[in-house]
């Protein structure tokens, strides 16, 4: 970083700080430092890539870690302060212009967090939606000479954009114009070291482990560095890496027991969508339109990444982790104005999770979210339906959940649903947020319920169509019990094992600030509590814990 170090030092005004912040998204490794320009889909056309510019990178995770003021947050930014501070002797300032360094950080980050939406506003679409010419936005931000950074980023001939959040841009340009330019030398200064730490010496290393993951997080020691290593194997070589495992681990087999369930379970969603008293007849017409138009995406793409172009050298870790950071970002940027490629897949075939896109309208599932214990091809259909066809459920169930109803069958933000129907949605979506709104994340946090709303309506939608397309395929099966559970039992336990864990007190704190998923336990038993079927299957009475007065129920 000694390179990125002394080019800082040299900055003496705002033409120098330009040009070495587009040097830096230049090279991929610097891509958020001030704002981040990408490539995305057009809200207003799907089909098409456009450039968006965001919001930069903040130390902490998330704008409301600068706003909050209560003792613990509080305490967390002074941390913070002494987290930079210590970094910055680390590369050789003395103690006392380490600490002034540090604060002038903390002081440009938490104005411009300020005017960043929080994690709540950033789930509409239309708060994201501000689609410029690119003199709007040389306008917006004076200070920043875009006729400069565009075509250094190779994009010259962007005229159109989507500005994302055009108070943050008004925010930036207030701070560039009435601050001295040493602050935010200090501020380039943290973000190349910050950025650069997790490769460094083992001193950086530790440092950067002992605030972001041991204070935090509470996590008590390093993980080893074999796990390390696969983790960014994954990140950075992740289809190379997916060929692999899907050849050992994933068998034609699993991948067509799985299409035949995700059929299995969007036949449940079009049998209730049809049946659905409280949409009418105009809504339901578009409803059935985009679910017939999502597509499934099952273990691994059709295509795999060339990463030819990207080079690895055995005996140059920090040079590796940088050019492939580097060919990523590069890669995103050659999308814009090119034909979208709607089989690419935004999650690595290992990674045990799933997503639905609701620009691509389609739902994912790696192989390696299909492996025993969550998808077992040897257990019997109830655990595996309760287990994997939920999350299958889930998905599906994003694409119209309160943010993905917002976007139509071809990817379009578009509203297509009646004013009445509309307003029938948000009533019961809004049981489901006030029910999580209930629950305590940890300590004196509740849950954010309008955060995890999606999330919260795609758990209960998602179990409640994997239970139906279960009864469905099993239709005039003799069921028998195993291992002392009946049929439905065994449907509900497999439901909840995929949640068994737990987290750190620290962590739980962060994610109940920052995740729009609600902690474990509160996805299985906010679910099943709403399930007459659950109570059924236990002998739940009413009056019980786990079984609510009034039930929610979306989908």
């Amino acid at each position: 970083i000694a390179p990125a170090l002394e080019a800082i030092g040299k900055i003496r005004g705002l033409p120098d700080l330009t040009a070495f912040v587009t040097g830096q998204h230049r090279a991929g490794t610097g891509a958020d430092i001030l704002f981040g320009i990408d490539s995305n889909q057009d809200y207003e056309n799907a089909q098409s890539v456009i450039t968006f510019a965001g919001r930069g990178a903040l130390g902490l995770p998330d704008r409301d870690y600068y706003t909050k003021t209560d003792p613990k947050s509080v305490e967390i930014r002074n941390k913070y302060v002494e987290h930079v501070a210590r970094m910055f002797q680390m590369i050789g300032e003395t103690p006392d212009a380490a600490k002034q360094h540090a604060a002038d950080v903390m002081s440009i980050e938490t104005d411009l967090a300020k005017s960043m939406l929080t994690r709540v506003e950033l789930r509409d679409p239309h708060n994201l939606f501000h689609k410029v010419q690119r003199t709007r936005l040389q306008a917006m931000t004076p200070s920043i000479d875009w006729n400069a950074v565009f075509p250094a980023l190779g994009l010259g001939g962007v005229d159109t954009l989507n500005v994302t959040e055009p108070a943050y841009f008004a925010a930036l340009e207030t701070q560039l114009r009435t601050r001295p330019m040493a602050p935010w030398q200090s501020l380039l200064r943290w973000n190349v070291v910050r950025d650069a730490a997790p490769y460094l010496s083992a001193d950086f290393v530790k440092a950067n482990f002992d605030f972001y993951r041991k204070y935090l997080r509470g996590t008590p020691e390093m993980q080893p560095r074999w796990r390390k290593c696969v983790q960014w194997v994954d990140r950075d070589l992740g289809e190379a890496l997916g060929q692999v495992f899907v050849e050992k681990t994933f068998t034609p087999e699993t991948k067509a027991r799985t299409v035949t369930m995700t059929r299995e379970i969007e036949g449940a969603m079009e049998r209730d969508l049809k049946e659905l008293p409280w949409m009418g007849d105009a809504t339901r017409q578009q409803a059935l339109l985009k679910l017939h138009a999502i597509v499934n995406k099952i273990g691994y793409p059709d295509k795999w990444r060339d990463y030819s172009a990207l080079k690895i050298t055995p005996d140059d870790f920090a040079g590796d982790a940088d050019r492939a950071i580097s060919f990523e970002s590069h890669r995103q940027l050659a999308k814009i104005g090119k034909p979208l490629d709607r089989g690419e897949w935004g999650m690595t075939p290992p990674t045990v999770n799933a997503y639905y896109d609701p620009q691509m309208n389609d739902i994912n599932f790696p192989a390696g979210v299909l492996q025993p214990p969550l998808f077992d091809p040897k257990m019997d259909d109830a655990p595996n339906y309760g287990n994997t066809g939920a999350t299958i459920g889930h998905e599906l169930t994003h694409g119209f959940d309160d943010e993905g109803r917002q976007f139509d069958a071809q990817g379009n933000l578009r509203d297509w649903w009646t004013p009445k129907d509309a307003q029938e949605f948000q009533q019961r979506a809004d049981c489901v947020s006030t029910q999580y709104s209930g629950y305590t994340a940890v300590d004196d946090i509740k849950i954010n319920g309008k955060l995890t709303l999606g999330e919260d309506v795609a758990d209960l939608g998602g179990t409640l169509l994997a239970y139906y397309a279960w009864k469905h395929a099993t239709e005039g099966q003799q069921l028998k019990p195993i291992d002392g559970f009946t049929p439905d039992q065994r449907f509900f336990v497999g439901m909840a094992q995929w949640a068994c864990g737990d987290m750190r007190p620290e962590l739980k704190r962060e994610m109940a600030l920052t995740n729009p998923h609600s902690p474990e336990q509160y996805r299985i038993n906010g679910v099943v509590s709403n399930m007459p079927e659950f109570a059924k299957a236990f002998a739940c009475k009413a009056g019980q814990p786990m079984v609510r007065e009034k039930p929610c129920r979306v989908w």
